[in-house]
């Protein structure tokens, strides 16, 4: 349709000049003495239109030379953008992929454009490592220092890097310069997590666990797994004498004391240090709180002196939960100890029994045999105690 406009206008315009040219009876005379030049009007207006269409196109050609070397410059520019902004597309395609060395070439292509330059850096840096190239990665990293548009992102790849790469404290360096700008954000806080779990310390991984698990940034396992790896290295310090336990155990919040990872950890490093009473207790609170046969041997272990009122008070304890109870086998062999020191014989064997009868594993058929077997020999039959040794030996080896 507009086709068919643009050509009923031109048929328009061309009988309108033929006719106004027919009817024009006008001349046009130029004199420069000695000379007269006499033309039409109509050839006037010709020569007019033809001479301002040829100064047109010279101009046109004028400023297309004259502008030639803009529009080579903008269109090198143009290639090195598409360039450049490919080699970035690929770059992130083959680090996606796991081509690592295909993903490296191309963020070379990607940084020969200035914009690209620091992203492709941070891309390079990914794949060399991932190549296990420490050296490239290095300098990948080091191109982007004083790029103050990508420190976070610089410093995040820094700490991820190196936690992956085993080097903590470096690792930590980069997450305190990034605290420093005021960056805290999840994704730190996990990658300062390792490293300060790689670093082995254990009191800032507990602080930094609380931390993401109020963000619920942790899966439940995890969180619970961290902190019994972490408790069980404060805990389990050799270095830590009785003062120093004590110290460790009350920063311990008290949500956690009755956890029974933590609670059999820390009877098993009190019993150690010869402070039963206090192991006692944290058992105690623990089994209150949820039972569990890991606290149950922590408290056997922590039995107070014979003919004391504490044993006295643990026999009560444990009587009152074997009520609930009665077919525990671990809590019968705790009972069962408890009564042999104490020497209530009759109890002792009762206990003794019924544990050795209920018993699921090796270790408490073991104990359970060992026990009868040294009541046996208090009470001068040896036959009875040789016969339990026997059996004792016998679930030894199997």
């Amino acid at each position: 349709m507009r086709l068919l406009l643009w050509l009923v206008a031109l048929m328009a315009a061309a009988i309108g000049i033929a006719v106004t040219a027919r009817f024009n009876p006008g001349n046009v005379v130029f004199f420069y003495p000695p000379h007269r030049i006499d033309m039409s009007l109509n050839f006037f207006v010709v020569v007019v239109v033809l001479l301002f269409l040829v100064m047109y196109a010279l101009l046109r050609a004028l400023r297309a030379t004259v502008g030639m070397p803009g529009r080579v410059a903008a269109y090198r520019q143009r290639k090195r953008e598409r360039d450049g902004n490919k080699g970035l597309r690929d770059a992130l395609k083959a680090l996606f992929e796991g081509r690592f060395g295909h993903a490296e070439k191309a963020a070379v292509r990607a940084a020969e454009l200035p914009e690209n330059a620091g992203i492709a850096a941070l891309i390079g840096a990914r794949a060399a490592h991932r190549m296990r190239q420490g050296a490239r990665r290095d300098n990948w990293l080091a191109g982007v220092v004083h790029d103050n548009a990508l420190k976070t992102a610089r410093l995040m790849t820094m700490t991820e890097l190196l936690v992956d790469d085993h080097q903590p404290q470096a690792a930590l360096d980069a997450v305190a310069e990034l605290n420093a700008s005021g960056t805290r954000h999840i994704h730190a806080l996990q990658w300062s997590m390792k490293a300060h779990q790689q670093a082995k310390n254990w009191p800032e991984v507990l602080r930094l666990v609380r931390s993401l698990d109020k963000h619920k940034a942790l899966h439940p396992a995890l969180s619970a797994r961290l902190r019994e790896l972490a408790y069980d290295a404060l805990l389990s310090d050799s270095s830590h004498d009785a003062e120093s336990i004590l110290r460790v155990w009350a920063t311990v919040p008290s949500a956690d004391r009755v956890k029974p990872y933590v609670a059999a950890r820390a009877a098993a490093a009190l019993n150690a240090r010869g402070l039963h009473d206090e192991a006692r207790t944290s058992a105690e609170e623990a089994l209150r709180a949820g039972w569990d046969d890991r606290v149950v041997r922590a408290y056997r272990d922590a039995a107070a002196q014979a003919g004391s009122p504490a044993l006295l008070a643990q026999i009560e304890h444990c009587e009152a939960w074997m009520k609930q109870r009665p077919t525990d086998a671990e809590l019968a062999l705790t009972l069962g100890s408890l009564c042999l020191k104490q020497k209530l014989w009759g109890k002792a064997q009762r206990y003794l029994e019924q544990a050795l009868s209920d018993a699921t594993e090796p270790r408490m058929v073991r104990e359970a045999h060992l026990k009868l077997a040294q009541m046996h020999e208090a009470l001068g039959q040896q036959e009875e105690a040789n016969a339990h040794f026997r059996q004792c030996a016998l679930a030894s080896i199997l």
